[in-house]
């Protein structure tokens, strides 16, 4: 009973052994995938790495505006009347002094009759009122007044010898009396001929003005390009009816607007603090929404001295010139127009992402250093231009460097 109780006890004692050490070991592995799980590692995460690259940079002012042509006129017409025709459609190209459209000139016509026959009517009086007049000033000369007078002077001297009756002498007094009245008469209606002849003289003129402004209204029925430019719009149809800018003057029918659009301009706003930084002639390059693809060479021509407030923001308007001679550019598009203040080509560029700044605002970068604590260490640089996505790196980098996005 005593060996069996023995190898009993020391069968027990050998498997609490193999659990001691099981547990030990399961613990072991515990601590050592413990300590692995919160050891720090050194490796960062490509994602967060940039590579230091050649390039071009520029530093830029953007002003997002329409796309307008350099000249635009608004065409209406001189004369009154009904649209007859029209010769060219939106998109033309029109020269100037090429016909755009014709008015109904049957009543053109008609009122360039009417004043013709009235004038020729007022001539017609003038030329009575003239031949009147002359008829009445023969008659205020008195042509027979001096013989009257000295045939009456006769008979006073024959009557005082007694060679003739008192009956002859006073005959002799009244013909000369009657021919006296009747040149004072004359003269008289001489005086109202003359007036009458000025009266007729000013309604021949009055005629006469009438029948140009008549002979102008028909050729002002034939509206023509005041321009060379495009037909932007056409605002009127055949039959309908315009008003003429010299009776309504701003109120008059628009009937088409024209535009040089050989060159064009975007015309936009920038901001106050960009405004001091730019210059006329300035390189600007422009993009159209609907070239998005595709930039235009254009300068600045214009920079407003008078800033517009709104909601305490001012601007400048600022006017940027593009040559369109191949016509893409269209009046209206929307545009942005990237005014070059600062530009370089082939440096070192890095994206402001990487750029850390301390109190005194000196600048540096993490790099990749996989014996430094962390894994990264820093290095100072130093900036040229910035475009607020890539800064330009005078020193302190090498081409193809990794830095940390920070």
């Amino acid at each position: 009973m005593s060996a069996q109780g023995g190898n009993g006890n020391g069968r027990r004692s050998r498997r609490r052994r193999w659990i001691v050490l099981g547990s030990a070991a399961g613990v072991l592995a515990l601590v050592i995938i413990a300590v692995a799980a919160f050891r720090p590692s050194h490796t960062i995460d490509p994602e967060k790495l940039a590579a230091v690259e050649r390039g071009d940079i520029a530093r830029s002012v953007v002003a997002t505006g329409k796309i307008e042509p350099l000249s635009k006129v608004e065409v209406k017409s001189k004369a009154s009347g009904i649209v007859e025709k029209i010769r060219v459609d939106v998109g033309a190209k029109v020269k100037a002094g090429q016909v755009l459209a014709e008015l109904d000139k049957e009543q053109l016509q008609a009122a360039v009759a009417e004043a013709r026959a009235s004038l020729e009517a007022a001539d017609a009086a003038r030329q009575a009122a003239e031949a009147s007049y002359e008829r009445n000033l023969v008659d205020a000369e008195g042509p027979d007044v001096p013989f009257l007078k000295n045939d009456m002077n006769r008979a006073h001297d024959l009557y005082k010898q007694g060679l003739i009756a008192l009956n002859v002498m006073q005959d002799a007094e009244k013909n000369y009396q009657l021919a006296l009245n009747k040149q004072t008469s004359a003269q008289r209606t001489a005086l109202v001929s003359k007036a009458q002849v000025a009266q007729a003289k000013a309604q021949v003129a009055q005629a006469r003005a009438a029948l140009a402004n008549a002979d102008e209204n028909l050729r002002y029925s034939i509206i023509t390009s005041p321009i060379d430019g495009v037909v932007l719009s056409r605002n009127v149809e055949v039959g309908d009816a315009v008003s003429s800018i010299l009776v309504l003057g701003s109120q008059a029918t628009l009937v088409m607007t024209l535009g040089d659009t050989s060159e064009v301009y975007v015309r936009g706003k920038v901001d106050e603090a960009d405004i001091g930084k730019m210059r006329l002639g300035q390189p600007a390059r422009i993009v159209a929404e609907s070239f998005k693809d595709k930039s235009f060479a254009g300068k600045v021509t214009r920079i407003s001295p008078l800033g517009d407030e709104k909601d305490n923001v001012t601007t400048f308007e600022v006017r940027v010139s593009i040559d369109n001679a191949s016509g893409e550019l269209r009046a209206n598009m929307s545009a942005n127009a990237e005014i070059i203040l600062e530009e370089k080509k082939g440096v070192l560029l890095i994206p402001e992402g990487a750029l850390l700044f301390d109190k005194d605002k000196n600048t540096s970068v993490e790099v990749p250093d996989p014996k430094a604590a962390g894994g990264k260490r820093k290095l100072a640089v130093k900036l040229g231009v910035s475009n607020g996505v890539k800064a330009e790196t005078i020193s302190g980098l090498q081409e193809g460097q990794k830095v940390i996005l920070q």
